[in-house]
This record gives structure tokens, sequence and C-alpha cells, in this order.
């Protein structure tokens, strides 16, 4: 029977390992990731209903698999999962290896929890057991590299190969996850693939610290090289672009673009209204409620940082703070919050 994966995943490099892995190894697959908490339970909501969805588009007969990884959940959410799943008609198989999910691993069979090793050995050896993966074990050396740092196995030889790769995802922070998951997501996985091909060099770890700038740059550049500001600002100016819809707000008449936690506003910010000539102004804002504006001379932004919150700065580039700010994992939440907020200061 045909198989969909529906793939949960945490937030760090063991997490994204574990999709490295299930994205090579299943033809039909949707990835989402979380952190810790209430994230988790938000997540699975939305799978919930890309497989009401799916399942409504498609009637043929397929096997829909929630797989979470890197994650532990308590019963309470074990509970609601499982009789979510149930409804649906979906499965569910969750691989973990943190020591706190021990209670809810005892009492559903679906719970696999082995905290000798991270949660992508864990995948890793699941993927070979039920879909003969990786037969020539061409990916164990980039798993035992992931394992070796993610549970601190300081003297194995990968060690020092895995704490460039830890750096090197918890450093990538050039795509807001809670924006754009999809490319973010693509973003770290490429960059997993290109530490892949490098694992087995001598001096790796050097190698791999050496190439990091040009890794992003790769996957940034289209057209022309440049600097690495410039590409991932026309990438993401790109992005919001092509979104602008989903993230368009007003204020008082005038249109703009809400990025969250996007970040390098001068670049970006810039980019946008260039790109975008029918909006006004582009906004960030960031989980501490701290905003940026920008402006091509369509809209004083420094009086509408001072009028919305209490900020100020130059009349094409402003910003300040959203006073009682309300954030969220959810864009949805974020930009409806920044709405309802700007509406009761006018």
């Amino acid at each position: 029977m045909k198989q969909h994966i529906y793939h949960l995943s945490h937030i760090d490099l063991d997490g994204y390992g574990c999709q490295y892995l299930t994205q090579k190894c299943f033809k039909h697959i949707d990835c989402y990731n979380a952190n810790y908490g209430p994230e988790v339970t938000a997540r699975v909501e939305e799978i919930v209903k890309k497989i009401e969805q799916d399942k409504f588009i498609n009637s043929e007969k397929i096997e829909r698999i929630i797989l979470i990884t890197d994650l532990n959940i308590t019963t309470k959410e074990a509970n609601w999962v499982e009789k979510e799943a149930m409804r649906i008609g979906a499965k569910i198989q969750l691989l973990d290896h943190h020591a706190t999910g021990a209670s809810t691993a005892e009492r559903f069979a679906w719970y696999k929890l082995d905290t000798t090793r991270c949660a992508t050995s864990i995948t890793y050896e699941w993927l070979q057991t039920h879909y003969e993966f990786d037969k020539e074990n061409s990916l164990a050396p980039i798993v035992k590299a992931i394992n070796a740092i993610d549970i601190w196995v300081n003297d194995d030889e990968l060690f020092e190969y895995g704490k460039v790769m830890l750096g090197m995802i918890s450093g990538a922070r050039e795509i807001g996850r809670i924006l754009f998951p999809a490319q973010d997501r693509a973003f770290k996985l490429s960059m997993i693939e290109e530490a892949k091909n490098l694992v087995n060099r001598d001096d790796a770890p050097i190698k791999l610290d050496d190439a990091i700038h040009q890794i992003k740059k790769d996957f940034f550049k289209k057209d022309k090289n440049d600097t690495k500001d410039n590409l991932v600002a026309y990438y993401v100016t790109d992005l919001l672009t092509k979104d602008r819809q989903r993230l368009t707000i007003e204020y008082k008449g005038h249109k703009g673009i809400l990025g969250y936690n996007v970040g390098n506003a001068s670049i970006i910010g810039n980019a946008s209204m260039v790109a975008n000539e029918d909006y006004d102004f582009y906004m960030d804002v960031n989980f501490r409620g701290n905003f940026s504006l920008r402006s091509n001379n369509k809209l004083d932004v420094s009086a509408m940082a001072a009028h919305i919150g209490n900020g100020g700065g130059h009349v094409n580039a402003s910003g300040g703070k959203i006073d009682g700010y309300k954030d969220s994992f959810v864009y949805a939440n974020v930009r409806k919050f920044v709405q309802e907020y700007i509406d009761k200061k006018d």
C-alpha cells in the first residue's frame, strides 16, 4: 500500500537530521518542525488538518503515518494525539531519546524511547529495519557525527565534526522558520547534505568550517554571484513578494508587508520596497515585539513608529516596540495581533 508520511521533528541539528533521512527514504512526505511545549500540539493540529484535506482531495487508499522525532510529549498530549490519529485513520510512530518521556513511553506502544543515542540514530535504524533504507550504510558517518555531538560523546572521532555541524544549523537564521518553514527547512537540510559530502575528508571539521560561508552562498545564489547579505536579501525579498497577499497589513490606508523575525531590515526592507512599488512600507517584528520599519518615500515611517510604538528614526527607516506584544509560533496569529494593535491606535 502507498504510504504518506507526515513528519514532525525538533528544530536543532538532531531534529533536522531525522528529516534529512526521511526525505531521502520516502517519496510522499510532508515535514513540520516544532520546539518543545505548545508548539508541538499546534503542529500536530496542522498535520491533522493536512491529512483531512489530503483524504478529501484524494480518495485513493493510502496509509498515512504521523511520525514524530526528537520530541518528547506528555501523557496528556499522547492521549490527544492518539485519539486524533484514530479519528482520521492515521498511524503514529514517535522516535525519541529524551528521558523525560519515559512515563509516556511506558503507556503507548507507538512511543519508542532509547536514551542511549540521538534521535537521528534511532530514526536511521528504524528506516533500515522497516524500509531497507541505505543498505550500503553510506549515511552512517553523518549519523554518527550527529549522535556524537547530540549526546556529547567527546571521545568519538566525529565529535569535532558534529560540533561544527551543530553551529552550522543553529547559526542558519537567514530564513525565518515561522514565516517560511519549507524554505528554512530546505536550507538546513541542504547544509546537512553538503556536510555529508565532506565528513570523510582529512581534517573534515576544518574543511566544513571553512566551507560554511560558501555553502550558504550557493544555496541562495541564482543568476550571479554577490555578497551573502545581498544574495539572502534577494532570496527573502522574492519570498516576501510571492507571498505578499498573506503578509499584507494596513496603516491609515497604506499597504505594508509584515515580516516576522526576518532581521536585516535595512537590506531586506529596502529591497522589498523596490520590488513592491505598490506597497508603502515594510515592517519586521521580532519575538519580543520590537519592530523595524522601512519605506521608499511612500510613507513617513518615523511618524508611524512614534504613533504605534513610541519609536522614531528617519522618514524611510525607523523602529519601535509594540506594548503588550503577544508572540506566537503561528504567523497568522502574529499578523492578526499586529493588525489589531495598529487598528486600535487609529
